[in-house]
């Protein structure tokens, strides 16, 4: 398990936990590491909406699909990120989206209960475990409601230009790589991949935007 340290300590749900405490934490919490394989489910719709996973290596993206099978990407999971907490802390019988590795991937499973339900031992670490439970759940509300912001601009070009100006802002550069290839990019934003490769194409006429596949640079007159 100590191989897994490096990445837990970047891991939001363990701040301000010292590492004499993460090996009687991790067996308090009896977490289980699973192993899974390119484009598999690690949670599918419906699942139970019981255990919070940890990225230990590999990546992740949580899909939605709606009733006519439209496919949306919600977000981009990497190495030391959690997801899963909100269903299972809002006691949710089961997930509505689909969990779905990008590459070969590693996960560290933690039943919720056993992190927001003490042990009789009142193990000291369990206070600052659900704090930061609390403020990673708090967190990704405000990243949900800023994805929110830009989907619902009223057209491809505004929702590409609200996204961009998004990663621009939290890389602190107008040159970033985001997440997604194209397909991807069109699926989180929620629009079709032939409008969206028409607008960068328009953006890169104007001069106002460079991009070479993933990577993006905006110069200057970039719509603000």
């Amino acid at each position: 398990m100590k191989k897994y340290f490096d990445v837990l300590r970047k891991c939001s749900l363990f701040d301000s936990i010292s590492d004499e405490y993460l090996p009687s934490m991790l067996s308090c919490f009896g977490v289980v590491i699973k192993k899974y394989k390119k484009d598999e489910a690690i949670f599918s719709e419906g699942s139970p909406a019981k255990y919070l996973g940890i990225v230990l290596s590999g990546e992740a993206q949580i899909i939605r699909i709606d009733y006519y099978g439209n496919r949306s990407i919600m977000a981009n999971l990497e190495s030391s990120q959690i997801f899963g907490e909100s269903y299972a802390c809002a006691e949710l019988e089961t997930i509505p989206v689909d969990i779905i590795a990008t590459e070969n991937t590693e996960i560290m499973m933690i039943d919720v209960h056993k992190i927001t339900r003490p042990c009789a031992n009142s193990c000291e670490f369990h206070k600052q475990i659900i704090f930061n439970l609390v403020k990673v759940v708090a967190t990704k509300n405000i990243v949900f409601h800023q994805k929110i912001e830009i989907t619902s601009k009223r057209n491809t070009r505004e929702k590409l230009i609200a996204y961009l100006m998004t990663e621009a802002k939290q890389h602190h550069s107008a040159s970033f790589t985001v997440p997604y290839d194209r397909q991807e990019l069109a699926d989180y934003l929620e629009v079709e991949r032939s409008g969206l490769s028409t607008e960068i194409g328009k953006l890169r006429r104007e001069g106002v935007l460079e991009c070479e596949k993933n990577h993006f640079r905006l110069l200057a007159g970039f719509p603000h």
